[in-house]
């Protein structure tokens, strides 16, 4: 029950993204037969960060996207990335409808940040880099040190360490959605 070649899945991100919390996750979704399109407030191609700067194409602008047109969202963490797009609130409403629709919705690293600022994470056990364990807690999560946690549909992880079990913990889930509104 893990066939995702139906799913359509967005990736939010803008400049400043950690490389392998954005490249990893994309190639195990596309090599399990998902459509998965990076979604930005910036147009062209954005810029990511490994040991100097890297870069991807953005496939779909923000102001274009809609939850409907997805069934999950990833969202890359690296610490410019997501405290960038906590202040847009475009991006906010794009997060929390997610949620809201009951799809799939996986961050990572310091990417919870945007989950905060959805309100989201209220009394929803989760995981993050440690330097926000206290914002996670502040907020109202309940914060685990664990390589993934799931909790009402939010897959979080820690770090770049913790990637295969994020890809993996994410295909299961999109997976387990997939099955659950065909069934519907």
């Amino acid at each position: 029950m893990t066939d995702i070649k139906t799913a359509k899945i967005a990736i939010l991100s803008t400049n400043g993204f950690e490389q392998s919390e954005l490249f990893q996750p994309k190639k195990a979704l596309e090599a399990a037969g998902a459509t998965v399109h990076v979604v930005s407030p910036e147009a062209g191609s954005i810029k990511g960060w490994k040991d100097g700067n890297w870069g991807d194409s953005v496939d779909v602008l923000l102001k274009d996207a809609r939850a409907e047109d997805y069934d999950a969202l990833v969202l890359p963490g690296g610490q410019m990335n997501p405290d960038i797009l906590r202040t847009l609130p475009e991006a906010i409403r794009f997060v929390k409808s997610f949620f809201d629709a009951d799809k799939p919705l996986a961050a990572i690293c310091h990417a919870p940040w945007l989950l905060i600022e959805a309100g989201i994470v209220r009394d929803l056990s989760l995981t993050s880099y440690k330097s926000i364990k206290a914002d996670v807690v502040n907020a109202g999560g309940k914060w685990e040190d664990k390589a993934v946690v799931v909790d009402n549909g939010v897959i979080t992880s820690r770090d770049p360490n913790d990637l295969d079990a994020f890809s993996s913990k994410i295909i299961e889930q999109v997976a387990k959605s997939l099955h659950a509104h065909n069934a519907a």
